[in-house]
């Protein structure tokens, strides 16, 4: 009885305390107390911070240039980044490696996979303040979403050349994409510091190949920092600035979003018209929802608060949008209740995945944790699909769709880095469009739903996606690509030698063929020398089939594919033989067979395991011996009859990754 007195004791003071109650209750008590140097650190980033502003309001947007850093994957553009970053004074010289490389996996593979952004302020030789907002795009041509993203907000771009390697295929590919958007080209030749580079070579390239004025290139190392002060200058005074009032009302694009676990949807939005500020009302042009700004800033590098932004600038807002599926690529939005009238600005479409895979967790008992960790991964990138499947073999699982294999591998690489998940992902397909004889059109990107036997006969026809691959090498690899492209059926399209001893190859490729590690292949036959990039070319008519690999009879969904016919035997017998490494030996005899149309086109028989039953027995005793055989046969005939195989996840990993 001691407890409850002493629990009113303490009660009653609490009621006598000078504090009322609810005041009491709302008082709180710090773990830990502010020193003064955090003191002195917040009130001096405070202060920093409104320097900052002052200094923006004061920039005309004729003063605004927006620009991109694009070339092919490993020409250095993160590392100019760094630099321009450390000469307009964003980052101390040395104080980080590729600054806006946030992820683990753009740090350890050297790639660029988010384009990430970062606004700078550079004082030019006539003493005027200009605005700079840089964009650090891919290079790879999965990532291509994210590059046509960047060029949406930008007028111009920065067109980096390797002098060592010259111009690669996918530097062809990005120089396209920007000229067709408008874009003014500044073409930049970088690590002139290397000893194989050759800076004659690769300003005559650009010249010939982008028909661009020799004069404006600028060679320079971005590793060394050798004439980086040259750019920022060119910049200034050969890139546009964007066109825009700020005295008009608002109108906005939206260029990128991304989840937050703290705030939760940020955006990066271009303002086109307008200003923007806290507490403002904004209206989707899309979808017609209203959201209340919660803040919105620049990127300085990270996330730096401001009163209000305006047109010209692109920045960030934090919109306060429940759902993260709601932030469309594209879209326009209007200040709540003057947007009577307004047109939206021209989008771009959200980018259609072309490769598809099965995920599925390697020990289903964490389906519902992965479930949340995938949710996650994809609110921060808007180029996967997702849905949810079920697989007969390897239980709950999801159909992802990427945008290329190196895609889906550095997907994979960062569930499995930023959230500790193991995952089994199957053999990649791509969409194959399915034409009846009704007029209907179905688009399949799972196996399990290709057409079975019984409504073969309602297809008219069958088409699968092509693209045009876009191939530099040097000019004594053309026979092995060649063969390659063949071998893979490919058409080709056109043959280009430049003045360079370099050769620019097009051809028609299968997108099937493509995510085949084609492009692991076009490096070992060119001894890494040759570069790729694609752009779809719609689809075509194909003769393509369902391939079933079964045990015992038993179709293992999660290794069914869709192959061309002319492939099937060669593919299904290459199927049958692996597998057959990763299944253990049974009490009775086990078929692994390949089957396309119910017709057993490729196979490997496991043998059974034996015992002598006869060991002990005399020579002599041939009935007794010739006895306890057919005893032995039946029973495997019978175990055969009934018993099933058991296949574990680690058989599907290997056969999946390949382990041979």
């Amino acid at each position: 009885m001691l407890l409850p007195s002493l629990f009113k004791q303490r009660f009653s003071s609490l009621l006598r305390c000078s504090y009322p109650l609810r005041q009491y209750a709302s008082v709180s008590f710090p773990s830990k107390p502010i020193t003064i140097e955090e003191k002195k650190h917040n009130l001096n980033q405070e202060q920093s911070r409104k320097t900052l502003e002052e200094r923006i309001s004061k920039i005309p947007i004729e003063n605004y240039r927006n620009f991109s850093i694009v070339a092919h994957v490993d020409h250095g553009k993160s590392t100019l980044s760094d630099r321009l970053l450390e000469l307009t004074g964003v980052i101390q010289p040395g104080s980080n490696a590729q600054v806006l490389d946030r992820l683990e996996v753009e740090r350890l593979r050297g790639i660029t996979v988010k384009a990430n952004t970062c606004s700078l302020i550079y004082k030019h030789n006539d003493n005027q303040d200009y605005l700079l907002h840089l964009v650090d795009t891919p290079g790879h041509v999965d990532f291509r979403a994210e590059v046509s993203r960047s060029y949406a907000s930008c007028g111009g771009a920065l067109l980096l050349v390797d002098a060592s390697q010259g111009v690669q295929a996918q530097t062809v590919a990005n120089f396209y994409l920007a000229y067709s958007m408008g874009l003014k080209l500044l073409p930049i030749i970088n690590k002139i510091d290397l000893d194989s580079a050759d800076i004659p070579r690769s300003i005559e390239q650009v010249e010939s190949t982008f028909e661009l004025d020799p004069k404006d290139c600028i060679p320079v190392s971005a590793k060394t920092g050798l004439n980086v002060k040259d750019i920022i200058p060119a910049i200034i005074e050969k890139i546009p600035a964007p066109i825009g009032d700020a005295d008009k009302p608002l109108k906005a694009l939206l260029v990128d979003s991304w989840h937050d676990p703290y705030v939760g949807v940020v955006m990066l939005v271009h303002i086109v018209d307008g200003k923007m500020k806290k507490g403002m009302k904004i209206l989707s042009a899309h979808s017609n929802k209203t959201y209340d700004v919660k803040e919105v800033g620049i990127m300085y590098p990270d996330r730096t608060p401001m009163e209000s932004i305006k047109a010209g600038q692109v920045a960030y807002i934090i919109p306060g949008m429940k759902n993260p599926r709601e932030a469309l690529v594209g879209d326009t939005f209007f200040q709540l209740g003057k947007s009577e009238g307004l047109q939206p600005l021209p989008g771009f479409e959200e980018p259609k995945p072309m490769v598809f895979v099965g995920a599925f967790p390697a020990d289903g008992k964490d389906f519902n944790a992965m479930d949340d960790q995938m949710q996650n991964l994809v609110l921060n990138d808007r180029s996967v699909s997702l849905e949810k499947e079920t697989s007969n073999a390897l239980g709950l699982g999801w159909r992802l769709g990427f945008l290329g294999s190196l895609h889906a591998s550095v997907f994979k690489e960062r569930l499995e880095n930023e959230y500790g998940a193991k995952i089994i992902l199957t053999a990649p397909t791509v969409p194959y469009k399915i034409i009846y004889r009704n007029g209907k059109e179905k688009i399949v990107t799972n196996p399990d739903e290709f057409p079975m036997n019984k409504v073969v006969n309602e297809v008219d026809c069958y088409m699968e996606p092509y693209v045009e691959a876009i191939m530099t090498l040097p000019n004594e690899y053309v026979g092995a690509v060649m063969t390659l492209c063949l071998n893979n059926r490919g058409e080709q399209k056109d043959v280009e030698y430049l003045n360079t001893g370099q050769v620019l190859l097009k051809y028609e490729i299968p997108m099937s063929q493509l995510v085949e590690d084609f492009f692991g292949k076009l490096k070992g036959c060119t001894k890494g020398y040759a570069s790729l990039d694609y752009e779809e070319g719609g689809y075509r008519k194909s003769d393509i089939v369902k391939m079933e690999l079964c045990v015992n009879g038993e179709p293992q969904d999660a290794l069914t594919t869709i192959t061309h016919k002319s492939q099937a035997q060669s593919k299904g017998k290459e199927y049958v033989t692996r597998f057959k490494k990763y299944l253990r030996y049974q009490l009775f005899e086990v078929a692994i067979q390949a089957r396309v149309n119910n017709k057993v086109i490729a196979r490997e028989t496991i043998k059974a395991k034996r015992k002598d039953v006869t060991q002990k027995l005399h020579a002599a005793d041939i009935s007794r011996y010739k006895k306890l055989l057919e005893r032995q046969k039946e029973g495997k005939k019978q175990m055969k009859a009934t018993g099933r195989v058991t296949i574990g996840n680690d058989a599907y990993q290997a056969f999946l990754r390949r382990d041979d």
